[in-house]
């Protein structure tokens, strides 16, 4: 048996980034190309989507084997299997333990492990601390502790948000900031290292909008008393001094230009912006999205040079009838998968774009009842979950084997994401390693075999 060494090499650009041995991928460069002056048509943003797809979410590698002399093996087998995309493909997870049955609880988290790697986890300050300074970390650390243990990254959503008060807020504004600021502190304090991506304010665009049943909160009337501006200001500095490293998004139901606007403030005294990646609402309970909206939406906000994150997205599989119900339907389940499976592929072929998260995953326990699962309620698949999975561990997946060429080379082109390629040399020799292609650098690898 030949003991020599394999060395293989995984070049994926010009500079050298380091090997990770584990499966979860960095979020990529910030970077992105300013919003085209000229408004496409429907047929023609659907006709480029796989060159976008193509150029955008594809990347050049080679795979490079040669001994421990450094001579190019020819011939060796090599296994190249991607597993993880970079991309953020994701959905709320808030039924995570909670579910009617265990055979349900145990169907829910398999098939939410099986396509997506990426969870939202719910931190509304009104549910998450039911009783005075007895906030909801518990629960939240066993859910964060599974992604983990799944490769599946996770967000917490959202640390401001003006939907109800927390029991025991006293009435004076100033004090009630205080307690805010306090509160994001805690969390992301405490959860730094397991949860890193943070939605910080939700929904400041029309924070003082009258959409909770006449209520005025004391969040509404402190947000007002701060101000627009300097409360969500205040938020993220405070989400920022807690961790540094953390990924902090602004989130909106507005897609609009207030939203924009309200972005362009988002800086702090040296003009420097404040949040890390702007985060869009596409909640679609009633008619879809047309396509040209989809690429205006992201033309919008990529100007402003950050990742977009589609934060909360929703196609419903049945309609609302009165006095009804809100049931799934086989129409419904149809039109369902077909514009989902539209929606997520433009989005994946704009260049800005670089997560999307649904809402909910399962229609058991869904916002507003509505059926918008993934899975239905007795956590069987719909048609939705099928497509998906198709186009999210197929149609975008790289996975192929091949034979080094004379100059010991195995080139090829993948999906953006982590993989883990295994040779074979034509002695029998085997080495294996991890790579992470990305947009960025050179990765080498060195293996050794025994």
């Amino acid at each position: 048996m030949n003991h020599h060494l394999l060395h293989a090499r995984f070049e994926l650009g010009r500079s050298l980034l380091p090997l990770s041995a584990g499966l979860i991928p960095a979020l990529l460069g910030c970077a992105r190309p300013a919003a085209s002056a000229e408004a496409l048509s429907a047929e023609q943003i659907l006709n480029g989507v796989d060159a976008r797809i193509e150029k955008h979410r594809k990347g050049d590698a080679v795979v490079r084997v040669v001994d421990a002399s450094g001579k190019p093996v020819a011939g060796a087998a090599v296994r190249v299997e991607q597993t993880r995309h970079a991309f953020l493909f994701g959905s709320n997870i808030f039924k995570w333990g909670r579910c009617k049955t265990p055979e349900h609880e145990r169907l829910y988290r398999q098939r939410y492990a099986e396509v997506l790697n990426y969870a939202t986890l719910p931190y509304y300050w009104a549910w998450y601390e039911r009783a005075k300074d007895q906030p909801g970390h518990p629960y939240r650390e066993r859910v964060a502790r599974w992604c983990r243990e799944n490769h599946i990254a996770t967000k917490g959503h959202p640390l401001a948000w003006n939907c109800g008060d927390p029991p025991g807020l006293p009435d004076d504004p100033d004090q009630i900031m205080r307690l805010q600021l306090a509160r994001i502190t805690d969390c992301v304090q405490h959860f730094r290292g397991l949860i890193d991506r943070w939605d910080v304010v939700n929904e400041a665009t029309h924070f003082d909008r009258d959409t909770f049943k006449g209520r005025s909160p004391k969040l509404t009337r402190t947000w007002a008393h701060v101000g627009q501006i300097a409360f969500t200001r205040r938020c993220f500095a405070a989400a920022r001094a807690a961790n540094p490293n953390a990924i902090l998004l602004i989130n909106d139901y507005r897609t609009g230009p207030k939203y924009a606007e309200l972005i362009a403030k988002l800086v702090d005294d040296s003009g420097k912006r404040i949040y890390d990646v702007i985060g869009i609402q596409s909640h679609m309970h009633g008619r879809v999205w047309p396509t040209e909206k989809i690429w205006e939406v992201c033309e919008r906000f990529a100007r402003f040079g950050v990742p977009l994150h589609f934060t909360e997205t929703t196609v419903v599989s049945g309609r609302m009838h009165k006095g009804k119900p809100w049931a799934t339907t086989p129409e419904g389940e149809q039109l369902q998968a077909r514009e989902t499976v539209r929606f997520y592929t433009v989005l994946f072929s704009h260049p800005a774009v670089e997560a999307i998260t649904w809402w909910d995953f399962s229609d058991q326990g869904a916002w507003k009842q509505a059926p918008a699962g993934w899975l239905r309620k007795d956590m069987t698949p719909k048609p939705v979950f099928n497509e998906m999975t198709k186009l999210i561990k197929d149609t975008w997946w790289t996975n192929l084997t091949g034979k080094t060429n004379p100059a010991g080379e195995l080139r090829f082109r993948g999906f953006k994401g982590q993989y883990r390629v295994n040779v074979t040399a034509p002695d029998g020799t085997k080495a294996e390693g991890t790579f992470n292609l990305s947009d960025k650098g050179k990765v080498a690898v060195r293996v050794g075999t025994r």
